[in-house]
Formats: C-alpha cells, structure tokens, sequence
C-alpha cells in the first residue's frame, strides 16, 4: 500500500485503518507495524516511515490469507483519523 500526501505540509506519525470486508488474517507486515482485531486492520509507521512529506509517500506491505474462496478490497480508509481517497 502506498499513502500519499497531497497536502502541503508534512505528516509526522501516521495510522492508517480500514476493515477487511471478507475472512481475511493479516500475517506478516514490512514498513508498517500492523495490527488486527476482527476485521479492523490499523497499519501505523515504523521509525524509518514516520514523516509523509509534503507532496511524498511512504509504502508497506502485508501478507494475508483468507479461509474465503477470494479477498476482497477494503471499502475505505483513514488516515489519522480522517477518511482519505484512494486510487
């Protein structure tokens, strides 16, 4: 995943959340400490992806599996607290 800052001032201590919409278990993450409860996911940065600057992106990654047939895409995101776009 890649979280993008479009605004014009850094972001110092980021959380993303968004939900699974499936079966989905969050195993293993990179760049990011992940957690889950339920199908909740909260990724916030690592020391090394604290600050998004201005115009710039951080990026991480998890593995994942699923005792569903597929997984699919979460419906939103929120990033500290506030809903942000995706693409």
């Amino acid at each position: 995943m890649t979280v993008r800052n479009t605004g014009t001032t850094a972001v110092k201590g980021w959380r993303l959340d968004f939900a699974f919409p499936g079966e989905q278990k969050l195993d293993h993450a990179w760049n990011a400490r992940a957690t889950q409860q339920g199908r909740q996911v909260r990724a916030t940065h690592e020391s090394w992806t604290e600050t998004i600057p201005a115009g710039g992106a951080v990026s991480f990654g998890f593995n994942g599996s699923s005792i569903a047939g597929t997984n699919g895409v979460p419906a939103s995101f929120a990033l500290n607290g506030s809903t942000c776009t995706t693409s």
